[in-house]
């Protein structure tokens, strides 16, 4: 039976592992950072941590965004 506490854990991701979700390179990801731009992050002691949820939620807006300003939906 799974820990029901334990579902409700958010799932963390390193900068590694964000950029190779979001298929860009980690440097990438650092200037999004520097700029204030791109996915939220943040630091957990020396640490940069994206929440996966974070991620897709960055990833639906920049869609829509685009669908918007070409006219799709």
């Amino acid at each position: 039976m799974p820990d029901p506490i334990a579902s409700h854990q958010p799932d963390l991701l390193t900068i590694t592992e964000a950029a190779e979700l979001l298929r860009a390179p980690v440097a990438t990801l650092r200037y999004w950072r520097h700029q204030g731009t791109g996915p939220h992050s943040f630091r957990l002691g020396r640490r940069v941590l994206y929440r996966r949820e974070d991620l897709h939620a960055w990833i639906d807006t920049q869609h829509r965004q685009d669908s918007a300003a070409s006219g799709r939906s």
